[in-house]
Formats: structure tokens, sequence, C-alpha cells
């Protein structure tokens, strides 16, 4: 609704002054001037601030699809798991405990691309998590300029210790 204002205003579709643009803006300026804000002080044009919101709201909408997904997938392993043996609840547990770490790294890899780094409170809970893995592959691994493969190693590693601890169960 708002792209689409926004759009029909800067081709002249509609006046900034109609009835319509006008409710948009006043329905939206909670949101929008915030976010008009941090493009400005992020160096962008205002204009693009419904944009970022179309973008945003997207990424929001299939990361809520993803966690509904993944809580109800839980739900029925947990009941498919009534009555099984023990060896089968570790190898639940150790499949569920890798699965986590490794959605973390992957949080974490993305969120530094973002621009959101150790220190941005959001974030200190997955570096809390992932540094015992990751630092001492950091300090062993070669830097290679501005690519930091450690992470990535990290995750080859979990996947590695995964498949070894299921043989080993089986």
């Amino acid at each position: 609704m708002v792209l689409l204002t926004h759009w029909a205003v800067r081709t002249r579709k509609i006046r900034p002054s109609n009835w319509w643009a006008r409710f948009v803006r006043r329905l939206t300026d909670p949101i929008m001037r915030p976010l008009e804000r941090k493009v400005i002080a992020a160096g962008g044009n205002p204009q693009s601030a419904p944009v970022w919101l179309l973008v945003a709201t997207a990424i929001g909408g299939l990361l809520a699809i993803t966690l509904v997904r993944w809580v109800l997938s839980s739900i029925a392993t947990i009941r498919a798991m009534q009555g099984a043996s023990a060896k089968e609840w570790v190898w639940l547990g150790l499949s569920g405990a890798t699965a986590f770490l490794m959605a973390v790294i992957l949080a974490r890899v993305i969120c530094s691309w973002l621009g959101m780094g150790r220190y941005n409170k959001w974030m200190r809970p997955v570096y809390w998590l992932t540094d015992w893995l990751v630092e001492p592959i950091r300090r062993i691994l070669p830097p290679l300029g501005p690519v930091d493969l450690s992470p990535i190693l990290a995750y080859l590693l979990l996947l590695l210790l995964r498949d070894l601890l299921f043989n080993a169960l089986h």
C-alpha cells in the first residue's frame, strides 16, 4: 500500500495532497519517519524508504513463516518420539543442538554482512553461542584480507561432527 501510493505520487498519477496520499502518510508516519531518518543517516535517499519497508516486511514475513514451520515440525517430532528409546532421544538432542548451532552461525554471517557486529545488542547472544567454536578456528586459519572463512569452517566442522556422532550411535 505504501509503495504503490509512493509510486503514484512520484509518477504524478495522484497529487501529494490527494485524500488517499494524505491518509496513507498519516497512517504510516509512525513507521516511515524513523525509517526515513535511518535511510538518511546511512547516506541514502529518503524517497527509497518505502522500498526498504517492503524489503524488511518480506524478510520479516519469511522469517516468521520459517519460525512457525520450525515450531510445528518440532511439536510433530516430539509427538512422534513418544515411546522412543533413550538412544533415539540422544540422537534427537544431538540433531537439534547441531542444527541450532548451524543456524546461529548462519545468522552470525548474514548479520555481519548487514553491519551488525559483535557489539550490537541483538548480536551479543549469537557471538556468545558461537565464539567457543569460531574463535579457535580464526586463530589458526590464516587471514584472507576482508574475508573471514572461520564461520564457514566452523559450520563444516559441525556437519562433520554431527555425521560422526550419528554414525557412532547407529
